[in-house]
């Protein structure tokens, strides 16, 4: 299970497809970055995302 429950998320965004969408931007400036300042990510830029949603919508 991801941390934070993806149930929570859901529950704070207006549909699936944006709460998506929001992630899919995010993870994809997050490996923008990593690649443009040649750092390794252990974790996937998708967990990465998924938690910096959340602590926007106050839910970590």
């Amino acid at each position: 299970m991801l941390n934070p429950a993806i149930g929570k998320l859901i529950y704070e965004c207006e549909n699936r497809y944006s709460l998506v969408n929001e992630i899919a931007k995010e993870a994809r400036v997050i490996a923008d970055k990593a690649i443009e300042n040649e750092e390794i990510i252990l974790e996937k830029p998708v967990s990465l995302a998924i938690n910096k949603v959340a602590e926007k919508r106050g839910l970590l």
